[in-house]
């Protein structure tokens, strides 16, 4: 749950807030329903009362051409539709009225000499990371080539041991066994590591690892924006897989399809030569290179070619 006087000090350095009243509201809470952020601070709008409603110099002149018992009629309104926080933006002058209603009624009343919309705006940024749906799933998170690349597969295939060679090849590591993943953005997975597992890697037989300690600073990576999965698999005679798979094949990952490519774990096999491999040619369909389609169309011309040469 997230209150008032939290978002207020978390937000401190970049809209420096005054307190004008209700201060006895300090601790009311924003809706966590699963809205967007957009849905949780704006321009004032008196059809959405329980959102964080930001006055700028066309909100105020609006408010103003009431006469003081509409105005206070409106914000005992906004009061007992749930409205968080108002916010008077611009270091606007603030109506004797709004201080009195807001300090009756317990809603935090803030000023800030940051504009409106770039109020609205840093604190929409601040919302969705707050309120973005995360979860935790087993796994190895890497930086391979500036992609971000998440190994998956059951335990004592060797996802550390992988890792742990992919690192020494120069590529970082993000977060080892727990992964963080969270949408901050539509069609954006952010991955990152919890705070007692960062920089660490446990490799079995080593034990655990300071990653950054042992390879250096360039060696690791505060978070990456997950675009590949590698699921590795243990090679088995009953199992078969295409060599050359006609449809891309994605897992969904907070709502989004994520590419996925699966790897048979066998002797001989070098699996960072692969993954680097993968994540080389995921690149290249993220823009717009599809090597397998390409190969189909010069294939399906040498045989329309082959009939009519024939005919």
């Amino acid at each position: 749950m997230l209150v008032v006087r939290e978002l207020v000090d978390d937000n401190a350095d970049d809209v420096a807030f005054e307190w004008l009243a209700g201060h006895a509201g300090e601790n009311r809470p924003l809706p966590a329903d699963g809205r967007a952020a957009a849905d949780l601070i704006g321009h004032l709008n008196l059809i959405h009362p329980a959102r964080i409603q930001v006055f700028g110099h066309e909100e105020l002149a609006y408010y103003k051409r009431f006469d003081p018992k509409r105005r206070i009629h409106h914000i005992e309104e906004l009061a007992s539709g749930g409205v968080p926080a108002i916010i008077l933006a611009h270091g606007l002058e603030t109506p004797e009225d709004l201080v009195e209603v807001c300090e009756r009624t317990s809603v935090p009343l803030l000023k800030t000499g940051v504009s409106a919309a770039e109020t609205i705006d840093r604190l929409r940024i601040y919302l969705s990371k707050r309120f973005a749906p995360k979860i935790t799933v087993h796994g190895v998170l890497m930086d391979v080539l500036g992609l971000g690349v998440l190994i998956t597969g059951e335990s004592g295939l060797g996802k550390s041991e992988l890792a742990l060679e992919l690192i020494s090849r120069g590529h970082g590591l993000v977060a080892d066994d727990a992964v963080e993943l969270s949408r901050t953005a539509p069609h954006v997975i952010d991955g990152h590591c919890p705070a007692l597992l960062q920089n660490m890697l446990e490799v079995r037989g080593l034990g655990l690892l300071n990653i950054r300690t042992i390879f250096g600073e360039t060696s690791v990576r505060r978070k990456m924006k997950l675009k590949l999965i590698v699921h590795l698999v243990r090679a088995s005679a009953q199992e078969k897989f295409e060599r050359l798979p006609l449809q891309e094949t994605t897992q969904e990952i907070l709502g989004e399809p994520i590419s996925k490519v699966t790897l048979q774990v066998a002797a001989g096999r070098n699996l960072a030569v692969l993954v680097e491999a993968a994540v080389r040619n995921t690149i290249l369909k993220l823009r717009g290179i599809d090597t397998l389609q390409e190969f189909m169309e010069k294939q399906a011309q040498a045989i329309a070619q082959d009939h009519k040469n024939a005919g």
